[in-house]
């Protein structure tokens, strides 16, 4: 059984977007407040994320997180990785923190933050981490987990998304091949980006999203990586299928 914590749901831009009008980023509704998306997964005695963003440091206050045992990333965009510097805290208890990302990504990492990821004339203070480049042939080990990288198209950017067990972390989806959708079936729990009602460029829509569900038929889906303009939360959930649900920030959910 594992135990997903949604650290935050909402696009790279967040809700509220600095500066805007739209009557959904003036809402009051807690659930309407969204940081930016990563997940904290729990299993037996480890405690690791998926992605860490620039709201990184709030959410795991907020989530309590004491430990840290790695970071799955999807790809580099910085909605995903601009947090990594507050990894500190966990370095200075633990040492070095294992990062598991495809090699292009990893690439970008160090030439962003090669202040972590080199190790020549390391500056004090200054986090370190355990670089394993995985890709999507193969599945990995995160101690006694299993996980199964998913590659999605992020319009012509390959993003990766994880299954573990039952459950599959899916965002910044456009298009998914069906070699990769075959890794998918048999879901508990699936958890999808859902950008708009709007057709997108880069990420699936409202009615794309649902597509996806009616053919991979996982038990239980929560949409993620989610704009102002899909709507209020609860005006939205309340017109979906009775299993696909809005994550919210802080929701948890478990998985087999």
């Amino acid at each position: 059984m594992i135990k997903i914590t949604f650290l935050g749901t909402g696009t790279s831009q967040g809700i509220p977007v600095i500066g805007s009008t739209h009557p959904v980023c003036l809402s009051t509704n807690s659930k309407d407040k969204r940081l930016r998306s990563s997940v904290l997964i729990e299993a037996e005695n480890l405690s690791f994320t998926i992605d860490c963003g620039p709201d990184f440091r709030q959410q795991m206050l907020k989530a309590e997180c004491e430990r840290l045992d790695g970071i799955l990333f999807t790809h580099e965009h910085a909605d995903h990785t601009a947090g990594i510097d507050d990894i500190r805290p966990y370095f200075f208890k633990q040492g070095d923190i294992p990062v598991f990302a495809s090699a292009r990504v990893i690439e970008s990492l160090k030439k962003r933050f090669g202040y972590i990821f080199n190790s020549e004339n390391k500056y004090p203070g200054a986090p370190s981490v355990r670089i394993r480049e995985i890709d999507k042939r193969s599945s990995f080990q995160l101690d006694v987990l299993k996980i199964t990288p998913i590659e999605v198209m992020h319009n012509r950017l390959s993003v990766f998304g994880y299954r573990i067990g039952n459950f599959a972390y899916l965002t910044d989806v456009k298009t998914i091949a069906s070699e990769e959708m075959e890794k998918l079936n048999d879901l508990d729990v699936l958890v999808l980006n859902c950008l708009r009602i709007e057709s997108h460029p880069t990420h699936i829509n409202l009615d794309e999203a649902l597509e996806i569900i009616d053919e991979l038929k996982p038990k239980k889906t929560y949409f993620t990586h989610i704009s102002h303009y899909l709507g209020f939360h609860d005006e939205v959930e309340a017109k979906l299928p009775d299993n696909v649900f809005l994550a919210y920030d802080t929701l948890q959910v478990t998985s087999n």
